[in-house]
């Protein structure tokens, strides 16, 4: 096999997540629009398919108990249980799950048969359904079919056409662990705690029945989606409500290749069974073997009440793996078996011996016992929420069943109550902010710091609500606390000026003024370079309160690092110029983007606290092609300050003096080939006009990303 260039130097840096926002790779054309797509599908003529396909047993993939319902819950489950709160990233938004490596996950063994059982579907609805969008209505209506009333559903996650780039943990084996920074405590930018597992795993930590240190990982992993105790206990009880787990021998001895690696006559389906007929009670998918009540295919309270009455003990199933059976004889032979006349003994998991175990997580399952009302509510909600929590804000959901009530993981936002500046209010409004004590430094630096929260992955943050004069964003060391509570008061100051001398209903929020200010100090630096240019401006931003932020969920969006102001906290564990490409592709950038908007940042002297690390130029505040001038020439001598070559002095060859300080984030513009080829096309003596005019591009499209209302 030939080698790439990745291949002769893995440890270069890796500039394709970058690469992926930078090409198109969809099949569709350029005017196709999901949206409008999926507002053409009679969303009941769907639903009504996929619950006719719901016990329409397959003889080539037979369902239990006569319902695919629990096979669909799974499928959407796991779809959206990858999601994680430290980056956004994973989750159903994409339709990931149909790519490696989550489609060749051990914990998503034989969900390939659950797509391809919704092949028809999705073939019949063509391009007016996603699979992202089908995977989870699946779930939905399975949940339905069995007696259970769902939240809501809403369209909108536009399929991917490969799969995301994505920092899954740092093993090299699935089914193995090695993310526990000490004893119990999961690394802190990974959801699961075992590769190739959504959560954790059912046997319990390392494989043993240990329901004490399971209920630790299950309240990290579950943590990491934002759940509380009590959305936790919800999502397991009502989960568990319906179907078996599949172990009628041993997956080691019997499963084949996952489906990435199967043979090409297999077609994209894995985990060949040779245990008996390999399917139906056959099966092997988890190695454990039962149902948990003695009802899977309807929603009712025999979870709990199996869980809650009765003692439980570990013991090997015929998977050879640890579940756990009843210690009495009640429970004996009192479920019917999934696929003949036999009668089978429910099981628990680990997982679930834990949620008994744990005192808090106890509280809440007698209470859900006691009240089944409540349990069903709780599990409506926290189903919504795990299935729609990487979506963004409810002005993207689609369809008729879209609930009414905003929950506060949703970022709500107000409605304007007034109107929204024109373009002539918007020139007055640059020059009044101009004419403060305001520098470009700051404005660009306060509208930066708004913007750039934003994450592609899961569509939170952006400008719009300007929550970076709430907590927790206002104390962030990144945000300079006192720099920037001194803007936001300048600028208020401007807003209740403006907003005062209106005899008419046009208003101007201060999310709206903060991303004008930053537009007009870029406008100013390039004038005094000697350009003239415009900075887009879409007015139409709202300011939130406090009470429509969730302080303790916005932390996640707190950033390691910001290599666009230079900034690396003290706690980062990767390097600078990692995590630099790393915040550049939630922002959606491509490398193109990312070379011009750092460059320019530099030029205009927006650092951290001022400083002087990567502000090659003389005139900091003008838009000018320095920084790439002075970094490519071969006047300087780079030396790095520390052995761990975080920072750097640039020192003139022929004088020796000092001349310049930088950090990695910097110097990689210079040392990494691709970036150092776009960097020459800025640094050029023609090259200037270029920058200022794709760096304006790019704060523009910083500066827009939340504006779901534009697109």
């Amino acid at each position: 096999m030939s080698q790439s260039a990745r291949d002769w130097f893995p440890e270069a840096l890796d500039l394709d997540p970058l690469d992926q926002n930078a090409r198109d790779v969809e099949p569709m054309d350029e005017k196709f629009d999901y949206a409008e797509e999926f507002q053409k599908l009679d969303l009941d003529a769907v639903k009504s398919d996929l619950e006719e396909l719901m016990t329409d047993s397959q003889e080539w993939w037979p369902a239990d108990y006569g319902h695919y319902g629990p096979l669909f819950i799974r499928m959407a489950w796991h779809s959206a249980g990858t999601y994680r709160t430290s980056d956004g990233r994973g989750g159903a938004a994409e339709g990931a799950q149909r790519f490696a490596p989550l489609n060749s996950w051990p914990d998503n063994a034989n969900l390939d048969k659950a797509r391809r059982l919704l092949w028809p579907v999705k073939q019949k609805y063509g391009r007016k359904l996603s699979w992202a969008d089908l995977m989870i209505l699946a779930g939905n209506v399975a949940l339905e079919s069995m007696g259970f009333q769902t939240f809501g559903f809403a369209g909108g996650r536009e399929d991917a056409f490969e799969p995301e780039t994505v920092d899954w943990g740092p093993e090299a084996e699935l089914d193995t662990q090695d993310r526990f920074e000490e004893a119990g405590q999961i690394e802190e930018s990974l959801g699961a705690s075992v590769m190739g597992l959504i959560y954790v795993n059912p046997e319990g930590p390392d494989g043993q029945p240990s329901p004490e240190l399971s209920a630790k990982n299950i309240r990290q992993t579950f943590s990491r989606m934002a759940m509380n105790d009590e959305e936790t206990v919800a999502l397991i009880a009502g989960g568990h409500t319906f179907g078996k787990v599949h172990g009628a021998d041993d997956a080691d001895e019997n499963l084949g290749d996952p489906p990435e690696e199967a043979p090409m006559e297999q077609q994209g389906m894995g985990w060949e069974n040779d245990h008996g007929s390999g399917k139906g009670g056959d099966a092997i998918t988890s190695g454990i073997e039962g149902p948990w009540t003695q009802s899977p295919t309807e929603w009712d309270t025999g979870y709990l009440d199996n869980l809650l009455n009765y003692e439980w003990e570990p013991e090997k199933g015929p998977g050879g793996a640890w579940q756990w059976t009843p210690t009495g004889e009640e429970l004996e032979d009192s479920v019917p078996d999934a696929h003949d006349d036999d009668t089978v003994t429910p099981m628990m998991l680990t997982t679930d011996i834990a949620l008994k175990r744990d005192p808090d997580y106890r509280e809440v399952i007698e209470r859900f016992q006691d009240n089944p009302m409540a349990f069903g509510i709780s599990f409506a909600k926290a189903w919504y929420k795990l299935t729609h929590r990487d979506m963004g804000p409810p002005s993207r959901f689609l369809g008729d069943e879209v609930p009414d009530e905003e929950m506060i993981w949703q970022d709500p936002l107000p409605d304007a109550e007034y109107d929204r500046v024109g373009d002539e209010e918007a020139e007055e409004l640059k020059e009044e902010i101009l004419s403060t004590n305001l520098t470009v430094q700051e404005l660009v630096k306060t509208a930066w710091a708004s913007a750039s929260t934003y994450r592609d992955s899961d569509k939170r943050g952006g400008a719009n609500g300007a929550r970076v004069r709430l907590e927790p964003q206002k104390s962030w060391e990144v945000n300079e606390p006192e720099r920037l509570a001194g803007v936001l008061d300048t600028l208020g100051e401007v807003q209740a000026e403006f907003n005062a001398s209106r005899e008419d209903d046009v208003r101007v929020s201060l999310a709206d003024l903060i991303v004008l200010g930053g537009n007009a100090a870029v406008e100013q630096a390039a004038a005094d370079a000697g350009y003239d240019v415009t900075v887009p401006f879409e007015p139409g931003r709202v300011d939130a309160e406090a009470e429509q932020t969730d302080a303790d969920s916005f932390e996640a969006l707190k950033p390691t690092a910001d290599g666009f102001r230079n900034y690396v906290a003290d706690d980062a564990d990767k390097p600078a110029e990692e995590l630099l490409v790393d915040k550049a592709d939630l922002l959606d950038l491509t490398p193109q983007d990312l070379t011009a908007l750092v460059g320019g940042m530099r030029a205009l002297g927006a650092t951290h606290q001022g400083s002087d690390m990567g502000v090659f130029t003389e005139e900091p505040g003008t838009l000018t092609n320095d920084f790439f001038q002075e970094l490519l020439g071969m006047d300087i001598d780079w030396q790095p300050v520390t052995e761990a070559r975080e920072l750097f002095e640039g020192f003139d060859r022929e004088t020796g003096e000092l001349r310049w300080e930088a950090t990695r984030a910097d110097l990689v513009f210079g040392s990494h080939s691709r970036l150092r080829a776009i960097a020459e096309v800025y640094g050029a003596e023609d090259g200037e006009e270029q920058l200022v005019e794709d760096f304006v591009d790019a704060w523009h499209h910083v500066m827009t990303l939340d504006r779901f209302d534009l697109e």
